[in-house]
């Protein structure tokens, strides 16, 4: 899929010292399934230092799991038990700046959660907010949603603005996660 470089890791431990070392890099793909601590602390950490891009890969598929993985701020999550096919076309959503759940757990992020510390859920999104959103979760670039919705990729920046705030977060992946879950996208 173009990748120059690989890194492998067999522990959180590992995967940290890797991290760390090389610094950010254009994607990681994480178990959540690693021995010696949680996968969702490194997704967490990942965020934190700058990591652009974060694919989940794990053999469960419990809610939790699944909530907390785009929580921390995976832009994916897939099974290992999904096929070849899923798995190409998750991680080449991801790289084009979407977000995608493996069908089978895409169920469990429609029933929708609360946003935390706010009142607002994802239902409260105007039209135009939706429409915006929904293209972000494409991959499209400002100013491509722009050019698509006939809007300045100012006008787009101030509704996604306007959708941070209500969403509680500032991060286009999370705002696609919290409408993915609550159902408003696909």
């Amino acid at each position: 899929m173009g990748a120059g470089t690989v890194h492998e890791a067999a522990s959180v431990a590992e995967a940290r010292a890797r991290a760390t070392a090389t610094g950010p890099c254009d994607l990681a793909i994480l178990d959540l399934g690693l021995p010696d601590g949680s996968g969702i602390d490194l997704v967490t950490e990942l965020r934190s230092q700058g990591w652009p891009r974060i694919v989940v890969l794990a053999s469960s598929d419990d809610p939790y799991a699944v909530r907390s993985a785009f929580q921390a701020g995976a832009q994916a999550y897939l099974l290992k038990s999904a096929s070849p096919m899923v798995v190409t076309d998750g991680v080449r959503r991801v790289l084009d700046g979407g977000v995608y759940a493996d069908p089978s757990v895409a169920p469990v992020l429609a029933t929708g959660t609360r946003v935390p510390g706010t009142d607002n859920t994802p239902r409260e999104l105007s039209a135009r907010e939706v429409e915006v959103l929904q293209l972000v979760a494409d991959g499209q670039s400002n100013k491509e949603i722009g050019e698509e919705l006939s809007l300045s990729a100012l006008t787009v920046k101030s509704h996604l603005s306007r959708i941070g705030r209500k969403l509680g977060t500032g991060d286009r992946a999370q705002m696609v996660a919290l409408a993915m879950r609550a159902g408003v996208i696909r």
